[in-house]
């Protein structure tokens, strides 16, 4: 039985179809790690250092919009009143040197229950998600931590972005 609880508060007409559409970019994910194990290949052996260079690719065009490392505009770009109503986010802590997440609802997990994934396979899903995240995190000059994960059971994400001393 799964030990994951993934239902949102927000069911506002507007909010599922933006939903929906971050539950399709993670079906491409799960199909391509399914296809390439069909295949004989192990996502483990790619799959983050990808998704990883995807997230640098993001985190510089993050830093050129806002014009800054601060993590207050990591804050003002990435975490925008729309994307804290779909991920049900509340921002903790926001400072140039720390930016303290909790997601309560992930449409990615979402997706991937919908396909009948375990929770094993769910919260290597994620992790391998999270490289995005993470190489958002590294273009910034911070590390992510993630003490807590929706995929791994837990009742939010909680995502901490804690600049490099």
């Amino acid at each position: 039985m799964s030990k994951i609880t993934n239902e949102p508060k927000n069911r506002n007409v507007l909010i599922r179809k933006v939903r929906e559409l971050l539950e399709h970019r993670a079906l491409w994910m799960y199909f391509l790690c399914d296809e390439a194990e069909k295949k004989g290949l192990n996502p483990d052996e790619y799959a983050s250092e990808a998704i990883r260079r995807c997230g640098l690719y993001q985190g510089k065009g993050l830093i050129e919009k806002g014009k800054t490392t601060s993590l207050k505009g990591l804050k003002k770009k990435q975490f925008s009143k729309p994307a804290r109503m779909i991920f049900e986010m509340k921002i903790l802590r926001s400072t140039d040197d720390n930016l303290d997440v909790d997601f309560h609802y992930c449409p990615l997990v979402k997706a991937w229950q919908k396909q009948g994934c375990g929770d094993e396979q769910i919260s290597k899903l994620c992790d391998f998600a999270m490289y995005g995240d993470r190489g958002i995190a590294e273009s910034y000059g911070c590390e992510l931590e993630l003490p807590k994960t929706i995929a791994r059971g837990d009742e939010a994400c909680e995502i901490r972005f804690i600049r490099k001393k």
